[in-house]
């Protein structure tokens, strides 16, 4: 029935029209016509009628083929898609000019972001290559709280009342087809391209937490049976120092539990933990051991890596003062510094020589660990400190930083 109803419109509109020229035609300008002036009229309203049957069904055929239905919105020469979109309207506008942009014979492009239109032209051939026909895309983009409102217009460049004659052969059919494809693809990747980068978020903060838990349980056992040992002794010879030594235990591996929350530890936590390490081997190693702390009190709320001021004091202990007949003194300094805060741990040990250069595994997890945490962001250096041992500074970012806490 849409076929028939299409093709009796198409035929009614061409012959009135011609009814009314050929009228015009005799009572204007030739008067009484004889008979043979009406055959040649006839025969030429056959030719006419072979002409619109032949679009008519080519038309027809054409759009069949494109939509696989025939309906009056598939025979239509103007098209309209209204397409929603699942991302804001800037992202929708990009997706939809870069599928203007690649339709085939598109030419004069007119794109205005701020507006959120695209205007386009596009030279189509029909089917049959009997000639170019020009055809216009508008395409709009409305804001709709997190997604894009895409309306879509295809229709052939010229004026409205022509379709009642004229036919496109399906090409802004195929065209707005076109389009709403390549809005779904363009949609589709876009989802897989998310789905791949959370997947690999995932994975990558998976081995950082792996690796981060690995670097951190590397903790010297030794330091925990020797202090056992050590308190055993003294509760023998002086009870008094052993339960001293003993609640500095206490201290510090309550400082060394494991986080149920993933918070970062502060500087002032970590500051604590270090101080009963080392109040711990003041009692193991006497005078020979001397404490110098320095770090500004707003400082101590500072966010700061878990274990690293541990394992650098460890090494200024363990490769700088016990290799030293005599001990001598750890410094523990930490300064405001530009976007972040700096803190040294010092020592006036052996320094870099063969037995006490403290360059081992250690030090290498400092650096793996600030790595991971922070990229480029964070920074660690070990030097040489005068007149002996060694210095290191770990810097951290931290910006904004309550009080000056600098000299």
């Amino acid at each position: 029935m849409t076929n028939t109803f299409f093709i009796l419109r198409l035929a009614i509109v061409w012959m009135a029209s011609y009814l009314a020229i050929v009228i015009f035609i005799n009572e204007a300008f030739l008067g009484d016509a004889d008979d043979s002036r009406g055959g040649f009229f006839f025969t030429l309203a056959l030719v006419l009628l072979f002409v619109i049957f032949n679009s008519a069904f080519s038309h027809l055929r054409r759009v069949r083929l494109i939509a696989g239905s025939v309906n009056s919105a598939t025979l239509a020469n103007r098209q309209r898609r209204q397409i929603e979109v699942p991302f804001e309207a800037g992202a929708a506008f990009d997706m939809v000019e870069a599928a203007i942009r690649e339709l085939p014979g598109v030419e004069d492009i007119e794109s205005a972001r701020d507006s959120l239109q695209v205007r386009a032209k596009l030279k189509r051939s029909d089917p049959w290559d009997l000639r170019a026909r020009i055809n216009q895309v508008l395409v709009t983009v409305t804001p709709n709280g997190d997604a894009g409102s895409v309306t879509v217009i295809c229709e052939p460049q010229r004026l409205a009342w022509t379709d009642w004659f004229l036919v496109d052969f399906g090409t802004n059919l195929e065209t707005a087809e076109a389009i709403s494809r390549a809005i779904s693809r363009r949609v589709a990747e876009r989802r897989r391209m998310e789905q791949v980068s959370v997947r690999e978020t995932v994975t990558e903060k998976e081995l950082t937490v792996a690796k981060l838990s690995l670097l951190h349980a590397q903790v010297e056992p030794h330091f925990l049976y020797n202090t056992l040992a050590s308190a055993q002794i003294l509760t023998r010879s002086d009870p008094a120092r052993a339960d001293q030594m003993l609640g500095n235990l206490i201290m510090y591996l309550r400082q060394s539990m494991p986080r149920t929350e993933d918070l970062p530890s502060t500087l002032g936590e970590e500051l604590a933990r270090a101080r009963a390490y080392l109040d711990i081997l003041k009692i193991r190693m006497g005078p020979s051991l001397s404490l110098s702390i320095d770090i500004p009190e707003p400082l101590l709320a500072v966010p700061f890596p878990t274990m690293m001021l541990q394992t650098l004091v460890e090494n200024a202990i363990k490769h700088g003062l016990e290799p030293k007949p005599g001990g001598g003194t750890v410094w523990i300094l930490a300064r405001a510094v530009e976007q972040g805060v700096a803190v040294t741990v010092a020592d006036d040990g052996r320094g870099f020589s063969a037995e006490g250069g403290g360059t081992g595994i250690g030090l290498r997890n400092v650096r793996e660990r600030l790595r991971l945490a922070y990229g480029n962001a964070a920074s660690f250096a070990i030097v040489a400190n005068f007149p002996s041992g060694v210095a290191a500074t770990i810097t951290v970012p931290y910006p904004a930083i309550a009080g000056d806490g600098h000299d």
